[in-house]
């Protein structure tokens, strides 16, 4: 506790510090300085009234403890104080939990739009027309959110499955909620093209990464090789007709991304890239986590996409997260993009964890 209140000190003073420069006419005249200032009064603003709550809180029971501690108390009114006691240090733990949560580090990403990649793994048509599945359940999560979904490349099976498909998810804290769904995905059902009513087992696997920016991740174009070729499935004939598709290879690394959806081979160009942008800024930023800690666990997995998170169980009609030991029920409402409870467990676990880690780091 000590620790804790020693930095809001100093938080409560940067807080103050920045309410007075927020009212100075020079920072007015500067109007980015005044859009960095003012975000960080908005972010530095909860934290600071969960301070002041919780300062008022520990005053209170320190005041009811004095009354414990002076003159003798008939039986009556003692009795009536300790409850008062037991109550004030309730909301003076609840409100130190509330605010540790508030000092976590945030992931600097996770009010970042995001590239959501999904691709058939194993069971043939039906692992593709799963992923098809996936895919229609992200869109309707996306539009429940408020979110915008634009299909960057879609490669299709002519049953409609999804070979590989390629979003861009444009909303402030997309990755903060998708991030959880990075992994493989598995399905048991009866697949539509099964005469016998064997169910299958098929696997999805799912990417989620944060889109970058060139202030993020710059990309040399002598690193880059860019082909044209022809674009194929639906479209009509100009699709088929004029070399309008792009493929971008990242010689240092191999990585090759595919983009035909556009009509423009210009615009087919800078989705490639921006997609290629947020592969190599993903892959750099798992290095570097790699590389802080080689033998960290993950709080709710690695999002490593080999790992197996979830099995969708058609049969028995369920849901079952594995990093967690979720299992819901109402498979159909899930896949209608009803996540949240998945992902509000998720998140959760992982705020523990991270609280888990504070406190230990916090006894040392």
């Amino acid at each position: 506790m000590p620790k804790l209140f020693s930095q809001m000190e100093a938080v409560s003073h940067r807080f103050e510090e920045l309410s007075i420069r927020l009212n100075q006419p020079e920072t007015a005249a500067d109007p980015a300085l005044f859009r960095r200032l003012m975000q960080e009064y908005h972010e530095l603003e909860p934290v600071v009234d969960a301070y002041r709550k919780l300062a008022t809180a520990k005053d209170h029971l320190e005041q009811a403890k004095a009354l414990l501690e002076g003159e003798t108390l008939d039986a009556d009114f003692k009795e009536m104080v300790q409850q008062e006691v037991s109550e004030k240090s309730q909301d003076v733990a609840e409100l130190e939990n509330n605010l540790k949560i508030l000092l976590l580090p945030k992931d600097a990403n996770d009010e970042k739009s995001v590239i959501l990649e999904l691709r058939g793994g194993a069971g043939g048509e039906e692992a593709a027309l799963f992923a098809h599945s996936l895919m229609r359940m992200y869109s309707m999560y996306v539009q429940s959110r408020g979110w915008e979904w634009e299909v960057l490349n879609l490669n299709e099976t002519e049953l409609g499955g999804v070979k590989e498909a390629i979003i861009a998810v444009n909303g402030r804290g997309a990755y903060n909620r998708l991030k959880y769904e990075s992994g493989v995905h598995r399905v048991q059902r009866v697949p539509e093209t099964e005469t016998q009513g064997r169910i299958h087992t098929s696997t999805a696997t799912v990417a989620v990464m944060p889109q970058a920016e060139e202030v993020d991740f710059a990309l040399d174009m002598k690193d880059l090789r860019i082909d044209t070729f022809r674009s194929s499935g639906a479209g009509g004939q100009h699709i088929n007709k004029t070399s309008s598709a792009i493929r971008v290879t990242h010689l240092p690394t191999g990585m090759v991304v595919e983009c035909q959806n556009e009509r423009s081979q210009f615009q087919n160009k800078d989705k490639a890239l921006e997609i290629l942008r947020s592969r190599l800024l993903a892959q750099k930023q798992k290095e570097q986590q790699e590389a802080i800690n080689a033998n960290r666990q993950g709080q709710v997995g690695t999002g490593d996409r080999s790992e197996k998170i979830r099995t969708y169980n058609f049969p028995q009609d369920r849901c079952t997260d594995h990093r967690i030991g979720l299992t819901v029920h109402n498979l159909d409402k899930i896949m209608d993009g009803n996540l949240d409870e998945i992902i509000d467990a998720l998140a959760m676990r992982e705020q523990a964890e991270k609280l888990r880690q504070l406190d230990t780091q916090s006894d040392r």
